[in-house]
């Protein structure tokens, strides 16, 4: 494609070359710069074919496997029978011994922490008891994510069931804002509410809350996020990042700390455990879409909550589950994230968050698909802004030539909707791979989201401005906050010089973690049944990632999908004659790579194919010029 304008280019720079036409030489010429163009021609091929592949800006990085921690998983290989490559995982998640492994493929409910270790937790049962037995007016109140979804939706549903004086509120995204607000409390005053039951927020609601208290309205606070020094006036506290909480486990979600306190309830009131049950589909959800580590406490609920899900769903969940056209598969947490979590999702985004709280509570199947279908509606607009302002910050930071040697972004407009900020955020900080903050306006006020990149928190950056801030919350890896609009430019600057000052070289660069390198001849199906063992997978429990060199096009890989934007992938190495299926969303950048009959090396995911029985799938997640498989 390049040599023609080469060859042309070449024959036009003669003309103005001080040199007759009758000298011998000239065709040599001709030809040494034909050559030395068409050299710098194929460089510039070989640099656009580099470029434009997506995964090619990752670096990868192996894990080593020492010789002590080769021995033990040799051990388990006997021990357990399962494969080396197997053995070697599950030593490198820590996992040692026999009686550990087997633990952990069988999470047992058993196994939860006593929740009475949680400070306050014996406080908030007895204020919930007395107010049950005073017949007190009964507020569950939530944040309008799917985490304070799934948890109003868990606590109310579970103590209907028992008591008839209760109710739930979200508040409106556009309205209110985040978290406890006066409307809130008003409105329970209006409704004779005594108890609130707060989930997923109000750690920082200290002036709501002492509002509410005057006017006689007590609070159970039910969180997650990190508290401040100075934390409200509620009647209890269930937040296991509290400074004074012996809790063992700090990592539950909001819908956990809810599940917690049911808990904690039914056994105080000798109700069965086996009540409790049905609700852990919630649970799994809420564990999911929160992105909280899928260990430990986290990894019993989200186990027991997808065996829920699969088997016997909350009738909304089934909705939804039908909608999404998952119906008769294997629900997982992948589906959890990319398909029923932004659904939840939506309403509050677009709409209230109400709504989706009324299909998880929702008994009635067909009441519940026409909320499901007006929730998928919801979703679509979602998508569609989303896009929408994500094309628009794009063009923004490449106008902004500061913004390109900055070690974070922020970008803010008048006109976005704050709904989805979250989302570009999330979006923005995937492609540049920098923290993130996306602002938007509303009246005087600004509402701002943050994400960030692996090992940087995002949290402290955002707190390091807390004098500009009127409200903020949030973890390591994403906060959200208000502020005066006036105050954004010294906002921007602050915070980009606290991430400059603070964050290190390492975290500005994407990296694929390597679990191991294995050969086609590795990959059958005992070893895919045995990584399903290790699922639910999640933060800090991700689905093994390997990779093979020497990798070569079958000759029958395709670009595919609406817009040409995968590549359905045939492939074979250079150990054996095995062909393997793979598809690489959104690399289609890289098929003339692919198609040069060079060969290259992949990272990727071992995946069951949903659509072809027994069949195995490589989900491709990079992919890169052999001599560049490592940086």
């Amino acid at each position: 494609m390049l040599l023609l304008p080469a060859a042309c280019i070449a024959d036009r720079s003669l003309k103005f070359m001080p040199y007759p036409d009758n000298v011998p030489g000239r065709w040599w010429i001709t030809l040494f710069i034909f050559f030395n163009i068409a050299a710098v021609s194929l460089f510039l091929l070989f640099v656009y074919f580099r470029t434009n592949i997506r995964g090619m800006r990752f670096k990868w990085r192996q894990k080593e496997i020492s010789e002590e921690a080769e021995r033990t998983a040799r051990e388990l290989v006997v021990k357990l029978g399962v494969s080396l490559i197997f053995a070697r995982l599950l030593v490198s998640r820590g996992i040692t011994t026999e009686s550990a492994a087997k633990r952990f493929f069988r999470p047992q409910l058993a196994d939860l922490t006593d929740p009475f270790l949680m400070k306050d937790m014996d406080i908030a049962v007895d204020r919930l008891n007395d107010a049950i037995g005073r017949k007190e007016r009964i507020l569950v109140y939530g944040d309008y994510d799917v985490d304070g979804c799934t948890a109003v939706a868990l606590v109310y549903r579970f103590l209907r069931q028992f008591y008839s004086n209760i109710e739930y509120y979200i508040p409106n995204r556009y309205d209110e804002g985040y978290g406890v607000s006066r409307k809130g409390v008003d409105y329970a005053h209006e409704h004779g509410v005594k108890l609130i039951i707060i989930l997923d927020c109000g750690i920082k609601a200290n002036d709501e809350v002492a509002y509410a208290k005057e006017l006689g309205i007590d609070f159970i606070v039910c969180d997650h996020h990190v508290p401040d020094e100075t934390m409200p006036c509620a009647a209890a506290i269930l937040n296991p990042k509290r400074s004074d909480d012996p809790y063992p486990f700090k990592h539950l979600c909001g819908c956990g700390v809810g599940f917690k306190f049911m808990q904690a309830f039914s056994r105080n009131n000798n109700i069965p455990y086996s009540r409790l049950v049905p609700f852990l589909d919630l649970c799994a959800v809420s564990i999911a879409s929160d992105i909280v580590p899928v260990v430990g406490e986290n990894r019993i609920l989200a186990f027991h909550g997808l065996r829920q899900i699969n088997q016997n769903p909350t009738t909304g969940l089934k909705a939804i589950i039908d909608v999404c056209g998952l119906q008769g598969r294997n629900i997982s947490m992948s589906d959890i994230v990319f398909k029923i979590g932004p659904r939840i999702n939506a309403s509050g985004r677009v709409e209230n968050g109400s709504m989706s709280v009324d299909l998880l509570v929702e008994r009635n199947y067909e009441a519940a698909l026409d909320k499901a279908k007006q929730i998928n509606e919801y979703n679509e607009q979602r998508k569609d802004l989303d896009k929408q302002m994500t094309e628009e910050a794009n063009k923004i930071v490449s106008r902004l030539e500061s913004q390109r040697h900055q070690t974070s972004i922020v970008l803010y407009d008048e006109g976005w909707k704050k709904g989805v900020i979250g989302i570009v955020a999330s979006r923005l900080t995937e492609i540049y791979y920098r923290p993130t903050v996306v602002i938007s306006r509303d009246g005087d006020l600004a509402t701002g989201s943050a994400r960030s990149v692996t090992g940087f928190d995002i949290y402290s950056a955002v707190k390091s401005c807390r004098d500009l801030l009127i409200n903020f919350g949030g973890h390591n890896y994403a906060s959200g906050f208000t502020m005066r609009w006036a105050d954004v430019p010294v906002f921007r600057r602050r915070f980009q010089e606290y991430v400059e000052t603070n964050i290190l070289q390492l975290q500005t660069e994407p990296v694929l973690d390597i679990d191991c390198e294995i050969d086609f001849k590795d990959i059958n199906r005992k070893l895919l049944n045995e990584l399903k063992r290790l699922a639910p997978f999640g933060a800090s429990n991700p689905k093994p990632r390997f990779c093979t060199h020497h990798v070569y096009d079958y000759g029958t890989s395709k670009v595919v999908g609406r817009g040409q934007e995968h590549i359905k992938l045939e492939l074979v190495d250079s150990k054996s004659s095995t062909v393997v299926g793979g598809m690489a969303f959104g690399q289609s950048a890289a098929v003339k790579y692919i198609k040069s009959k060079r060969a290259f090396g992949i990272a990727y995911t071992i995946e069951e194919n949903a659509y072809k029985h027994d069949a195995i799938l490589l989900q491709i997640e990079d992919i890169r010029p052999e001599d560049d498989a490592f940086a």
